[in-house]
């Protein structure tokens, strides 16, 4: 399973151990990653992700998971969040067509 986060794009970043005496080896700073279900109000279902926490306070700071997608670049975006990021478009479409 890759340590990537499905809707930051968050992944594995490098750096040093550093030693006492200073010696230096390779090592991974992983990301914070946690099995979350969040909610959409559009759809009126539950999604699974597993998103990083920062990400995970991100969705909660601009008002849920429709709100994060529609502002999300479709670049950083995993498939199966860009899935739900058009399917909540397309409903919302439909919501305006309709009234």
């Amino acid at each position: 399973m890759s340590r990537v986060c499905e809707l930051t794009g968050k992944g594995p970043m490098t750096g040093n151990n550093v030693s006492h005496a200073n010696n230096k080896t390779r090592r991974r700073f992983l990301p914070n990653l946690n099995d979350v279900s969040l909610q959409s109000e559009a759809l009126g279902r539950a999604f699974k992700f597993r998103i990083s926490a920062a990400a995970l306070r991100t969705v909660d700071h601009r008002g849920g998971l429709d709100q994060f997608l529609a502002k999300a670049k479709d670049s950083e975006l995993s498939p199966n969040a860009l899935k739900v990021k058009k399917a909540i478009a397309k409903s919302s479409d439909t919501a305006e067509a309709l009234s």
